[in-house]
């Protein structure tokens, strides 16, 4: 008999896409209900089924996805779904929901992320017909260590992590906030939700320019809720005497950062550039493997992406201690841990790891030694893969 697994996800996420690309040469009939949107399909998502809520008359074909859902006119979706569906009936996506599992009868539903698609699965399982299906929620970034301090969702956390069977994260932190959230019963692995990375692929591309020869510098450029670029910027423009013949590339850039990173470059004479959003994940990795320093911060996150990309690529991380960077390296050996909205703290780690050729070097060598450990695609694929077979082999 085919093993079922219903994921609800938001659609458009890479993260989304690359936890499903772990598992669909399982064998395994695969579905996707969409935890919010649904028009946009993110292009590394194949072969799987998603149920939208409405369906394009230009859906993609299969083998690529199968779409299931109401029929729509293109042109017309955003004002039908968007101002009439969900704001009229704030309900229908949980209704239809708990269609999809009375219908596909999966054997396995599996929420990746708290606050909209861990809510909107508790919302389903209340008014699901038949028994609900053991249920996984997984923790994304900030679903708990940050929502989980505020009042507006306290009790909605809980009452996902009363209801739901099993807990998966990427942080030993967030066990133990689960914890004292309540939930008692299964708790998975820690391990990235993004998986790992080809090793042997990379290892020559990161070792063309030892670390301490580079002469570019990563910022991550979110500015919103919880990304802090521009505290980033701040401390770059006070080291800008020792930045002389270093560029610095921003990826994820917004709009303010865009703009502040052209300030930037006018009052200090040092180049920026704006990493395009959508760049493939290669080309990223090429970037951190050019790059001497990874900066990323924010006030709340898990395992960020673009710190394990630069521990995979020899540039040296410096991480905000929000994002639980210190179950990955050593503060001051292989990497700096700095609080998200400090520049003068931040200024003095730049100017540390600008200024010590040994310290990043060694840094690099210990980073590598750790992704082998760690971050191995092919290993946490299996991680992956028992996970869900441990559970598909009780449930027959």
């Amino acid at each position: 008999m085919v093993k079922r697994i219903l994921l609800v996800a938001f659609p458009d996420s890479i993260h989304t896409a690359r936890w499903i690309e772990q598992l669909t040469d399982q064998g395994w009939d695969i579905h996707l209900f969409p935890s919010i949107g649904g028009d946009v399909i993110h292009p590394l998502i194949t072969k799987i089924t998603v149920h939208r809520l409405l369906n394009s008359k230009k859906m993609p074909a299969f083998p690529k996805e199968r779409s299931i859902g109401l029929k729509r006119w293109d042109y017309l979706n955003n004002v039908f779904r968007k101002y009439i569906l969900e704001k009229r009936f704030p309900s229908i996506r949980a209704v239809q929901l708990s269609r999809v599992v009375d219908k596909v009868k999966p054997d396995i539903v599996h929420s990746l992320e708290i606050q909209a698609a861990g809510y909107l699965t508790l919302e389903a399982k209340k008014i699901s017909r038949g028994k609900f299906p053991p249920w996984i929620v997984t923790n994304w970034g900030s679903d708990i260590f940050l929502f989980g301090r505020l009042m507006v969702h306290k009790e909605k956390i809980r009452a996902v992590l009363a209801e739901c069977d099993y807990y998966s994260c990427e942080c030993d932190r967030d066990v133990t906030l689960a914890r004292d959230f309540g939930f008692d019963k299964s708790v998975f692995p820690v391990f990235p939700n993004t998986g790992g990375f080809d090793l042997n692929r990379l290892e020559n591309v990161r070792n063309k320019v030892l670390t301490s020869k580079r002469r570019t510098i990563i910022l991550k450029g979110y500015q919103n809720w919880a990304g802090r670029a521009l505290v980033g910027l701040r401390a770059l423009e006070r080291c800008a005497d020792a930045l002389n013949g270093y560029t610095i590339n921003i990826h994820s850039a917004y709009p303010d950062v865009a703009v502040a990173a052209e300030l930037f470059s006018e009052r200090t004479g040092i180049p920026t550039r704006i990493i395009p959003h959508g760049t493939p994940h290669n080309e990223m990795l090429f970037l951190h493997s050019e790059a001497r320093v990874s900066i990323g911060l924010s006030i709340s996150d898990a395992i960020s992406t673009s710190f394990l990309e630069a521990m995979v690529m020899g540039s040296f991380p410096i991480q905000s201690c929000t994002a639980c960077a210190d179950e990955w390296i050593e503060h001051g050996v292989s990497g700096m841990i700095v609080p998200p909205e400090d520049p003068d703290i931040i200024e003095d780690a730049l100017r540390t790891v600008l200024s010590d050729d040994r310290l990043v070097n060694r840094a690099a060598e210990i980073n590598w030694q750790v992704s082998l450990e760690r971050l191995d695609n092919a290993m946490l694929k299996k991680k992956a893969v028992d996970m869900y077979n441990g559970l598909l082999n009780e449930s027959y």
